[in-house]
């Protein structure tokens, strides 16, 4: 039962995929499926999933994450899962769970984590030489290696909050316009009905965008953190 516009985003309400088990299986057996390749004719949804398989595998392929050895498949995975989560959180009864920071941050935690001990342990020297930028004036170092440690500590806050945010914006914004809508049923007349169900269609035209590029956008990102790595 939902209290309020924000009650959606809690995970104990008796909703579908209220159980993170539940989501982890559910996204995985999903991938699986798309993945596999013991189908007597490939279906046309095989030719879909490609095109977002592909995607994911040129931008690894245009960084220095190629040259790490799994990365693609782990991206390429990572991408997949976000745009079933994203878009399963469109579906009515549905629980969004890229809408809380503990998915997000388990997701870009690990994977931002991954990456500083690998090059840590890979050459030490050549990321404490990365925190400091070359031709940089002598007094102003110490505040810079600060400066640069710092934005590289916050990187999987601010990848989860992104994603996080807009996911949680998008749903409030469609539960307030069907609040209205659903009061406009009794109350206002049929040219407001109508104005508010054309604007919920279009914006949920709009949050299915929303859920590709956010996806995009969170792989993106981890891409881009591996072209620091020391290979």
């Amino acid at each position: 039962m939902l209290v309020d516009i924000f009650s959606s985003f809690d995970d104990n309400n008796q909703v579908f995929m209220s159980l993170y088990m539940l989501m982890w299986i559910f996204s995985l057996l999903t991938i699986v499926i798309f993945s596999s390749s013991y189908w007597v004719s490939s279906p046309r949804w095989v030719s879909i999933m490609m095109i977002f398989k592909e995607t994911g595998s040129s931008q690894v392929f245009r960084s220095f994450g190629a040259k790490m050895g799994g990365f693609i498949n782990i991206v390429t995975g990572l991408f997949l899962f976000l745009i079933v989560m994203n878009l399963s959180g469109l579906i009515p009864y549905v629980f969004s769970p890229t809408s809380h920071l503990a998915v997000s941050l388990s997701l870009g935690l690990p994977l931002w984590l991954s990456l500083i001990v690998s090059a840590i342990f890979f050459s030490p020297s050549s990321v404490i030489a990365g925190l400091l930028p070359m031709g940089a004036p002598a007094p102003l170092n110490p505040f810079l290696v600060i400066i640069e440690t710092v934005s590289i500590m916050v990187r999987p806050i601010t990848l989860s909050v992104r994603l996080t945010a807009n996911m949680s914006a998008g749903h409030i914004v469609l539960t307030l316009i069907g609040n209205y809508l659903t009061a406009s049923l009794f109350l206002s007349s049929v040219f407001s009905m109508a104005l508010l169900l054309m604007i919920q269609v279009l914006y949920t035209i709009f949050e299915f965008g929303i859920s590709l590029i956010q996806a995009y956008i969170f792989c993106l990102l981890i891409t881009l953190y591996s072209d620091e790595h020391p290979h």
